[in-house]
């Protein structure tokens, strides 16, 4: 794989994360027995994988790339943090889109009349486009041949993401079953809100490579992303059930897990 086109490594390794998202959908099969802890420690750890991932392999290379040049080498990550947040923001604020557990009234983005199945998924949906931007843009930054920025660092990454993405399928599929959806669709509608990734992860590593002076930008911008996602919506659902002891167990562990990945592959 290390000597395939950094593209096709982005969309390989992106497919590899939809497949995990896929198969913890895959297992709402099993019943809708998952307790809300259960779900609550998931979300937490998905959580601390993300935390972890936009430091260690987007942010650290992205600050390592701007070290010795014009600008200062705090100004383009801090740049591209900032952007990937707003750019969140910006979507959040205009994609109709409805988080579980909430009334149909607590619907976000324009006014729309989709259905509550099709709001509850896109809002699943926004979480994975900032990581499959990350995958993609470590991939490009690898092509790139810099010491700060390895294959296997994106490959630690690409396998982070997987991880996290087991159990976030999980946690999709089995409360749109208590919602009353069938089996089929649970797993359908769980695997689908990670469809965007190989699309983001072609569309990341496709635009750094074309572009190598902004990757730095691009990486801190994956970041900020994925932080946005993370603050603004990952850790308030975790807490929202109360079993905050739990999802920040769960937090730790997941930022523990990715920690190592990247440390001891990258």
């Amino acid at each position: 794989m290390k000597d395939l086109n950094p593209v096709l490594q982005a969309l390989l390794a992106t497919l590899f994360t939809w497949g995990m998202t896929a198969a913890g959908a895959g297992l709402v099969f099993l019943g809708r027995g998952l307790s809300r802890k259960a779900l609550d420690g998931m979300l937490g750890f998905a959580g601390g994988v993300m935390i972890a991932a936009s430091y260690w392999s987007l942010l650290a290379p992205a600050i390592e790339m701007s070290a010795g040049k014009a600008l200062p080498s705090w100004l383009p990550p801090a740049a591209g943090f900032l952007l990937g947040g707003a750019f969140l923001w910006a979507v959040d604020r205009t994609l109709p889109h409805l988080h579980l557990g909430f009334p149909d009234s607590s619907a976000e983005g324009v006014h729309t009349s989709w259905r509550r199945t099709t709001l509850l998924v896109t809002a699943i949906t926004l979480h994975n486009i900032p990581e499959g931007l990350a995958v993609g843009v470590a991939f490009g930054a690898a092509a790139a041949g810099l010491p700060s920025a390895s294959f296997a660092g994106a490959v630690a990454l690409a396998i982070g993401i997987g991880i996290q993405n087991l159990p976030e399928g999980l946690a999709v599929s089995i409360p749109l079953r208590r919602e009353g959806l069938s089996a089929w669709r649970c797993f359908w509608y769980g695997q689908l809100s990670a469809m965007v990734e190989p699309a983001a992860g072609v569309l990341g590593a496709a635009v750094v490579l074309v572009a190598m002076p902004i990757l730095p930008y691009a990486l801190a911008f994956a970041a900020g992303a994925m932080i946005y996602v993370v603050v603004e919506e990952i850790v308030p659902e975790s807490q929202r059930g109360g079993n905050a002891d739990c999802a920040t167990l769960g937090s730790m562990l997941g930022f523990v897990v990715m920690m190592a990945l990247d440390v001891g592959l990258g």
